[in-house]
Order: C-alpha cells, then sequence, then structure tokens
C-alpha cells in the first residue's frame, strides 16, 4: 500500500490521506499478506558513500533471461548512484565489450561523462578494450571485490526491480519487442514509480528538488541561421555538453544579461 500511497500523493498529486487510500485498498482485496522468508542473521556491509551529484558515480551489470522460444538473452543495466536513475538498458542475444562501450558512448551523449562507474569482475569489463576507453576518456572503473555483489547494491537493488516489474511480467518473442518494452519501463521506473530509498519520490523528482538557486542560461547555437537561441531554465546540470554552454549567472545580474542578449538578437 505504501507505493500507492506515495503514487497518489508525490507523483499524481493527490491529497488523499494514508486511511482513506487504504480503504480503497483493502476494498479492491489488495491487502494480501506476503510470508516473509526465514532469512540467515549476518552482519550488517557497510553503507555505500551517496554522492553528492550527477554523474560522480555510475553502476552498472547484467542480467539473464529467455525468450518464449528459448534462446538466452542479456541486459546491460546502468543506473547514476545519485538518484538511482535508470540511465540504460541494453538488450541483445550478445553483449560483449564493443557494444558495452558504444552503449556508454550513447549515454554519455545525453547525460554528459561520469568521474567513475562501479563494477563487477565480468569478462566483458576487465576486457582491455573497455580499460583503455575508460582510461582514454579518464573514467575509473571501480571493481567490486570478487564474489561480494552487495558492495555494487545500487544496481543489484535495480535488478531486482528491472527482474519483478519489468522481465517477470513479459514473454518475449523478439528482442526488439524486449529493448521497446524496457525502454517504456525505463521512463516509467525514473519519472512514475516512487523510490523508497529517496523518500518516496521519483529520480527525475530527486534532480529536479536538487536544482541550483542559480539561473542556468543555456546559449545554443544553430548551425543553419548562425544565430543563437538563448533558454532560461532552472536545472541541476553538472555534465559536460559538446552542444551546448552553460553560463551561470546570479538573479541579480540577469538583467544586464537581457539586455546584452537584445543586442546579440
Amino acid at each position: 500500500m505504501g507505493l500507492c500511497f506515495l503514487y497518489l500523493r508525490n507523483v499524481k498529486g493527490f491529497g488523499y490521506n494514508r486511511k482513506r487510500v487504504y480503504r480503497v485498498y483493502r476494498d479492491l482485496v489488495l491487502n494480501l499478506g506476503i510470508k516473509p522468508k526465514r532469512r540467515l542473521r549476518r552482519d550488517k556491509p557497510a553503507e555505500l558513500a551517496v554522492p553528492r551529484q550527477i554523474n560522480a558515480m555510475w553502476s552498472m551489470d547484467f542480467m539473464h533471461d529467455k525468450l518464449s522460444d528459448g534462446r538466452g538473452f542479456r541486459t546491460f543495466n546502468v543506473i547514476d548512484d545519485y538518484n538511482r536513475e535508470g540511465l540504460g538498458i541494453e538488450v541483445d542475444l550478445s553483449l560483449p565489450a564493443l557494444r558495452v562501450i558504444r552503449s556508454l558512448e550513447r549515454i554519455i551523449e545525453w547525460r554528459g561523462k561520469p568521474k567513475a562507474i562501479r563494477c563487477d569482475n565480468g569478462l566483458e569489463y576487465l576486457s582491455g578494450k573497455l580499460v583503455a576507453w575508460a582510461n582514454k576518456q579518464r573514467i575509473r572503473l571501480q571493481y567490486i571485490q570478487p564474489g561480494k555483489p552487495q558492495q555494487n547494491a545500487y544496481v543489484e537493488r535495480f535488478n531486482r526491480t528491472v527482474r519483478h516489474e519489468w522481465l517477470d511480467q513479459h514473454l518475449f518473442e523478439s528482442i526488439a519487442q524486449a529493448q521497446d518494452t524496457a525502454t517504456k519501463w525505463l521512463w516509467n521506473y525514473n519519472n512514475e514509480r516512487p523510490n523508497m530509498a529517496l523518500g518516496g519520490i521519483t529520480p527525475i523528482q530527486k534532480l529536479t528538488r536538487a536544482a541550483s538557486p542559480l539561473l542556468l542560461v543555456v546559449i545554443i547555437n544553430c548551425g543553419t541561421t548562425h544565430r543563437s537561441q538563448i533558454f532560461l531554465i532552472r536545472i541541476c546540470c553538472t555534465s559536460n555538453c559538446a552542444y551546448c554552454l552553460c553560463v551561470f549567472l546570479l538573479p541579480s545580474s540577469f538583467l544586464q544579461f537581457s539586455t546584452q542578449q537584445q543586442a546579440w538578437s
């Protein structure tokens, strides 16, 4: 019931209280108890450090499943540890190191370059091609200890959600169908699914609430008209974008910038 209440309250903006949502939840016979599994008591591992800005640390991992005809396929999942945002899910029968590099480059084109990426000790991640690419891009590959997936807990928790809410809900007939449903599910995960680790808000809401109080002016150069279009937005963006120039201005200086904008136009 918790996710339903947070979805209606934080995502859709309804003012229903918890008791009203629970009454409807109970009338629909959705309050079925889940028998907890018996777990062994273990020492609690140290918590992962939470990055203070986007693109400080990414996490990546592979998953496996099968098509309806029995052929196995793999998924390559990438998230940003800062706001648990799913950056991409690549689906194919085989995902070697070159495909991993291409997937990361596509994400970097719109997201910006990370400082480090956390991963396990899989063959694709230990490949010389991936290591050489990371060194060229000045991206640090942080490998976890073998046999300790809890050291990559953020993406492991993301994988559990992927398995429960996407992979186990569909029977795929082709790779194209799996990739299409993955893209749609990922948008819903980032924009509409409350994340308990973020206090019941979505990853995109986490990114929006952390927006800088400074004004971000984006100057986009148009290659066809050789003129500049200027947009004033409020967004938390620390990525390196190759297609625009980001200039931070204090609110008090915006009036002076507006005068300059009229002179440029």
